[in-house]
């Protein structure tokens, strides 16, 4: 067991977090007869395990009694768990049932915001201690959860003109002086009052000294008496001073110390252990700490809580504890006003990070009333098309599930597959689908339904059912009572109508578990929406932490399709519209649903810098990235998937890859790989043959109409350009293939910049961008954000020394191309080679073609690429 692992076992045999804490005595008069310390150690486990809940996602204490007679928990038990939320009303987190021998504690997720009884802010995290104490007068007092939460640390310096500070100077002390100042704020005095010194001085010191250092510093003098100031010392015999040196020393460098501002320092202390004379010979000694202010939070020891990771029961260490309770919403401001929040960490769960969504886009409230709206008085079937699919392919599916959901009025069933790969699981064989049922008032339930019956049905329901609940909460961001039920169902080959179920969970939930009306299924189902549709955003490496942006309902809705049923697509879409992140994530859907092994996926795009940015994408570990050309040359004897993009700018002259493609993922024996493709004619970028099939021959197909990367003037210059195209297309652009255009949607409220500059100089354009990204950075932008794209190679090195020169009489930044997109430079690339990729900022400087009949063609790959704000030189 690991050092910061406690013995408390995790139970994964439930569909929700459940600790089970042993045999504890349970009443107030039982719990008055133990000894006080198998009282505190039975205190101490249900507090662990309460802790870990509440900043895990909340779950169920499991405990066991010695009889079943019903008993209350014990005011002991009880007040503690007040402490800990630090809150008097115990059932808002708490809530207790007792089945026979055993009893079970409810715990609620904890979750930021305010306090109802004082309207004070709550902090990120539950604790049983923060281990950081203050002076307050004469005393070391321990934060709460709550004041560490607002601890910012001191700066100045304690003052020499302390009346402690003349004593402090003296190399030696009188036996039976009396000290001219009396304890206060900045002074304590202790004394050595036991035969165990160093013990005790190791004890004391991290308390008094953390207090004095999270203060305005102070004097702690150890060998003198509280009450009557008397310099006592410590008697010679009993210690020995360069020992009790090496102790403090070597106790105060072991506090913890955790730092918010740019200085690592460590505590700033001076150490004196001085003579005590009697009569002018040597008594003793006494201890003198200087303990200066210090910048940031000096801990005594770590932080007393706790969390669950995987299966076990863990205390967080200084850094993680500190690092969660300051943790912040991402100052998004510094990148554009263009996002909404859709989940703040201010009031969500303590696991729980942000989420935004791009301005004119819908908000995950109108998203749920769209895909997952709540009808009056009765039931709703979700998606009613796989519903139908699903009840056409299976007798007797429509009858078992309708007798499962008879007994509800109102709701949803959300129908799928496999909740396993929409939750990013693995997918089992042998499920018919999966069901989940929204209720009033019933707690939401999964249903499994299988062909038949087998050994490990229930625990795939249970641990699919587990993982929504804790994605609900800690992804989603639900703050409400929440448990998912999983049952299994089995539609018997032998009869339609009959049905082998599983047990449901055995733990009956309290009655606050079942969701109570219209208002709070909808709050669950906008929980969901963020479960589904949220996506790693491309800003999380700019910002340097996690953030979520939504998918559209549109790009959900082809995510959503089974593969099975859709091994090979056509995906058209428009600039802007999201094409390279639905390719990512399909390939993490491809990898659940398969099972795929390690590199069994393909990814294929045209350029480099679009395949080393896939590369080093988390979500596609595992995955193999090439260029085209590669894929032409190498055999990928182990590939069974592949997914391309940015199809339309491939070409047939190296060879036809559309049709090894095809030939690499049919051959499996198992039944054809997937193979889609994803493809915008607008951004063509050559006249060559692209190896593509006829238009009437990419089937089947989707489109992607919702353009959702661009600001509002840049999205009008794209929808401008792209008519153009439409009226006069060029002559490897399939006829046909431009009327997606009329099926366009635009998001609005986007603020950004358009601005086209003509016939400027070499040196004006070079010193308008140099200035330009003054401006940006002296605003909160940084280098990465900026890309400067021309049209060949050749202007690259042209422009490259010219651009560097101007930057570095603004600021030293440093330029380099595409390959490294994560890197804080300036991009500087070719048009061509930016293909895919995108950036908040780009310039884009004399943009041709040599003909012209694709220029405007090249002017929409331009355009695209930036986000926010785009310069365009002629």
């Amino acid at each position: 067991m690991e050092a910061n692992q406690c013995s408390l076992v995790v139970e994964s045999c439930y569909s929700d977090l459940v600790i089970n804490i042993g045999e504890v005595t349970l009443g107030e008069e039982n719990r008055n007869k133990l000894q006080k310390i198998q009282r505190d150690q039975e205190k101490e486990r249900v507090l662990r395990a309460a802790c870990a809940l509440l900043n895990s996602g909340g779950g169920v204490i499991r405990m066991a009694k010695k009889d079943e007679h019903l008993v209350d928990m014990g005011l002991d038990l009880e007040k503690s768990l007040r402490e800990l939320i630090q809150s008097s009303d115990l059932q808002a987190f708490f809530e207790t049932k007792q089945q026979g021998r055993r009893f079970y504690i409810f715990v609620k997720s904890w979750s930021s915001g305010l306090l109802p009884e004082d309207g004070s802010v709550k902090p990120r995290l539950c604790s049983l201690r923060s281990s950081l104490h203050r002076r307050s007068r004469t005393s070391a007092l321990l934060m709460n959860s709550r004041e560490a939460f607002f601890h910012k640390g001191i700066h100045q310096e304690l003052r020499n003109s302390d009346p402690a500070d003349p004593i402090f100077q003296k190399d030696y002390l009188e036996y039976g002086e009396i000290l001219p100042f009396p304890e206060s704020q900045l002074v304590e005095f202790k004394q050595f009052s036991t035969k165990h010194i160093q013990e005790y001085v190791k004890k004391i010191i991290p308390e008094y000294v953390s207090a004095f250092a999270n203060t305005d510093g102070g004097y702690l003098f150890i060998g003198v008496d509280d009450k009557s100031k008397k310099v006592l010392g410590c008697a010679k015999e009993n210690v020995d001073p360069d020992s009790l040196r090496r102790k403090i020393v070597k106790t105060i460098h072991k506090l913890p110390c955790v730092h918010f501002c740019q200085p690592q320092c460590q505590i700033t202390f001076t150490l004196k252990i001085v003579d005590v004379l009697a009569r002018g010979e040597l008594y003793g000694y006494a201890c003198m700490i200087r303990v200066e202010p210090f910048c940031c939070a000096v801990f005594s020891e770590a932080p007393n809580s706790w969390i669950v990771e995987d299966k076990y029961v863990c205390s967080l260490t200084t850094e993680k504890w500190v690092g969660m309770m300051t943790d912040t919403d991402p100052d998004l401001l510094q990148l554009s006003e263009d996002f909404e929040c859709q989940l703040s960490l201010s009031s969500g769960p303590p696991l729980s990070r942000p989420v935004y969504s791009k301005k004119g886009l819908q908000h995950k409230k109108e998203l749920q009333q769209l895909l997952f709206s709540v009808p009056p008085g009765h039931l709703r079937y979700t998606p009613e098309s796989l519903w139908r699919d699903l009840t056409s392919e299976h007798e007797g599916l429509q009858e078992l599930v309708n007798k499962q959901v008879q007994p509800f009025s109102q709701g949803i069933v959300i129908l799928s597959r496999s909740w396993a790969v929409d939750l990013n699981l693995q997918e089992k064989p042998g499920v018919i689908c999966d069901a989940l049922l929204i209720a009033q008032n019933s707690t939401p339930i999964l249903y499994t339904i299988l062909r038949e019956q087998d050994a490990e049905s229930q625990d795939y329901c249970t641990r699919t059912a587990f993982t929504l609940k804790q994605n609900l909460v800690n992804v989603g961001g639900y703050t409400g009572k929440v448990c998912v039920r999983a049952k299994v169902l089995c539609l018997s080959p032998k009869s339609s109508t009959e049905a082998l179920e599983a047990a449901v969970s055995p733990m009956d939930y309290p009655a606050s578990y079942s969701l109570a009306g219209t208002q709070h299924m909808e709050a669950l189902l906008q929980s969901l929406v963020i479960v589904l549709l949220g996506f790693r955003s491309l800003l999380s490496d700019q910002l340097g932490c996690e953030v979520l942006n939504l998918l559209t309902a549109q790009q959900y809705e082809i995510f959503s399709r089974s593969l099975r049923k859709n091994r090979k697509l056509f995906v058209h879409g428009l600039p802007g519209s999201g094409k390279t992140i639905m390719a990512m994530k399909i390939m993490e859907k491809i990898r659940n649903v398969f099972h795929c092994e390690e590199k069994r996926i393909l990814y294929v795009c045209e350029n480099q810098p679009l395949r080393n940015f896939i590369s080093g994408k988390i979500i596609c570990d595992n995955i193999l990235s090439e260029t085209r050309k590669t894929f032409i040359k190498e055999k990928f004897e182990h590939i069974q998937h592949i997914v391309i993009d940015e199809a339309q700018n491939f070409r047939f002259e190296d060879g036809d890859w559309y049709g090894k493609a095809k030939t690499i993922t049919r051959r499996a024996k198992d039944g054809p790989g997937i193979l889609w493709i994803f493809l915008d004619y607008f951004q063509t970028s050559h006249l060559d043959c692209s190896g593509l099939p006829l238009l009437s021959d990419q089937y089947p197909r989707e489109e992607l109409t919702r353009i959702v990367r661009n600001a509002d003037p840049i999205a009008k210059y794209l929808q401008k350009e792209m008519q153009v195209i439409r009226n006069n297309p060029s002559f490897n652009i399939p006829p046909g293939s431009l009327e997606v255009l009329l099926k366009a949607e635009w998001s609005q409220g986007v603020q950004g910049t358009l601005q086209i500059k003509k016939r400027l100089t070499v040196e004006q354009i070079v010193s308008f961008v140099a200035d330009t990204c003054r401006f940006f950075f002296e605003r909160g932008y940084s280098p990465k954000d900026v890309a400067v794209l021309v049209s060949t190679a050749k202007e690259v090195e042209r422009y490259k020394y010219k651009l560097l020169k101007a930057m570095r009489k603004k600021r030293v930044v440093q330029l380099r191309d595409a390959c490294d997109m994560l890197g804080d430079h300036i991009v500087l690339d070719s048009v061509r080679r930016f293909s895919g990729l995108e950036r908040n900022i780009v310039f884009g400087i004399n943009p041709r073609t040599a003909d012209p009949a694709i220029l405007p063609n090249i002017l929409i790959c331009l355009a695209s690429r930036a986000k926010q704000h785009l310069y365009i030189f002629l």
